[in-house]
């Protein structure tokens, strides 16, 4: 006999013996069916394997608060914004007509397809029970000592009369004071350095972060604290044995003050050693292997690097439907300018490498998914340039060049044009990060005796990163939709029921007669 389980939400029931509700806690069974490679003498041996996974997802989303290093940005300044319209049901007035902000409750996967034929699709928060922005306690810190009216107008994201009806929420809020090492960021960052923790000793700059962090949990009665990273690009740090390469290194660098531990590496293991699950929203390499260490002593979650919004979402669908397709990319030219402080940042080179890097690694899995159109693995001729133009502010153009060989020898040539306020796709991914590391919060699995947590390196986050950082040894994917999928048939997964294929066997053969 099934057991009916109507405790996901009030529309979906799943009627199934691997699925039962026991004290707001939904237990679920999945048989994840997967195919086993052995290269032979003979040829490549396929072994289908079943393997049992049973699921626990706790219903109830934990009361969460949000920490954006960065706060005073454009992105920073823009997501709290934007709540404030959306809990107050704000309206304004733009040439096109009367606006009116109604958020996402998932903004990277709203709808879910769940059936094929009948083509069913249901919310994303229908399925499990995930936080709304509007639920995120924010704050957070910020180098730059200007209230977040005032960061709004410079950031001019929001229409004028939007910004007056916000004003008597925002201007109270004044980030707090950050850790700022001058080296890591461009020097024309300079002039915003106003409001920074004292003196240069890195140990006491960490546990001035951790103080703050737990101060944030306690004033806000909190069960789930998240730090996420909408700061400036930072410089790459190097990585080597004695620096940074275990957990006990990067807490030894940190100790004896290391010249090289940058910000970002003082914000993680800060996050980590309060237990706040740590994301990198930029491109610089923070995760380093001793800070993945030290979140897996200490079951935080982390997550990285650099949000993935609008040019590389694009190139990161688009380039796989190309070699998807038997179309082979020789060249990719990204180009981009931009006139927000996230631009006049990047216009040092050192802080464009890191931005570059993640940007052209986007396209590398599908270059080797394909050894018939790259035979030898060697990737397209992939260059990215971004220029400052302040006159834009936060309107970013990008133009994008794709050049394919085809059939016969012959070319295609693809160009493509994006216009776009930067910080209005960049703001919920915030959201989107915050809820789903939350989410994973409240899910354990066993595939043997014993229930645990996700790997502490949160790779479901990767749909949303340029540059996604993974489990060691698990193969990184860049490609949109398979990112997509992997979250997608996972939440169905946490919900007691597997996703539908997309083979759609029925629209070709004749299905039994249902008795």
């Amino acid at each position: 006999m099934s057991n009916q389980v109507n405790g996901i939400s009030k529309r979906l029931i799943v009627e199934s013996p691997n699925v039962k509700l026991v004290d707001g806690v939904l237990e679920s069974k999945f048989n994840y069916r997967k195919n086993h490679f052995e290269h032979r003498a003979d040829g490549l041996h396929v072994t289908p394997k079943e393997h049992e996974y049973s699921f626990k997802t706790v219903l109830k989303p934990r009361k969460t608060g949000l920490l954006l290093v960065g706060l005073g940005g454009n992105n920073g300044s823009t997501a709290v914004g934007s709540i404030y319209a959306n809990q107050y049901g704000m309206t304004w007035r733009t040439k096109e007509g009367s606006n009116q902000f109604r958020h996402p409750n998932c903004h990277c996967a709203p709808w879910l397809r769940l059936g094929a034929q009948n083509q069913i699709f249901v919310p994303f928060k229908d399925i499990v029970p995930i936080l709304s922005p509007n639920d995120l306690v924010i704050s957070g810190w910020d180098i730059s000592n200007s209230n977040l009216y005032d960061a709004m107008a410079r950031a001019k994201v929001f229409e004028p009369e939007l910004q007056e009806k916000l004003r008597p929420f925002m201007e109270p809020i004044v980030p707090l004071p950050s850790v700022y090492y001058p080296d890591f960021i461009a020097s024309n960052q300079g002039d915003r350095a106003n409001n920074v923790i004292p003196g240069s000793n890195k140990l006491e700059h960490l546990e001035h972060i951790r103080a703050d962090i737990r101060k944030f949990k306690q004033d806000h009665e909190l069960e789930c604290v998240i730090v996420l990273w909408t700061a400036n690009t930072e410089r790459y740090t190097d990585v080597r044995t004695g620096l940074n390469t275990t957990a006990d290194e990067i807490l030894k660098s940190i100790g004896s003050n290391e010249y090289e531990v940058s910000p970002s590496n003082i914000f993680a293991v800060a996050s980590i050693l309060e237990g706040a699950h740590y994301i990198n929203g930029s491109p610089q390499n923070t995760l380093v292997p001793g800070i993945i260490e030290l979140a897996d002593r200490h079951n935080v979650f982390v997550g990285g690097d650099d949000f993935k919004s609008g040019q590389t979402k694009f190139k990161s669908a688009f380039v796989d439907f190309l070699v998807s397709s038997g179309l082979k990319p020789e060249c990719i030219v990204s180009y981009n300018h931009l006139g927000n402080n996230d631009g006049k940042n990047l216009s040092e080179a050192r802080q464009f490498r890191s931005k570059e890097i993640s940007k052209s690694s986007v396209v590398d899995d599908m270059v080797k998914s394909n050894q018939i159109l790259f035979p030898d693995a060697k990737n397209p001729d992939h260059c990215v340039v971004i220029k400052y133009v302040p006159f834009v502010a936060d309107s970013k153009r990008a133009m994008d060049e794709y050049i394919c060989s085809i059939f016969m020898g012959g070319k295609q040539t693809f160009v493509v044009h994006n216009t776009c306020e930067d910080s209005l796709l960049a703001s919920p991914l915030i959201y989107d990060l915050a809820i789903l590391t939350e989410l994973a919060s409240r899910v354990t699995y066993k595939d043997g005796d014993d229930y645990k947590p996700f790997h502490s390196v949160l790779s479901i986050l990767s749909l949303l990163l340029k540059a996604p950082v993974v489990p060691p040894g698990t193969p990184i994917s860049n490609a949109f939709m398979r990112q997509f999928s992997t979250l997608t048939k996972l939440v169905t997964a946490l919900a007691g029921f597997p996703s539908d294929t997309d083979m759609q066997i029925e629209f070709f053969t004749q299905l039994p007669q249902s008795k």
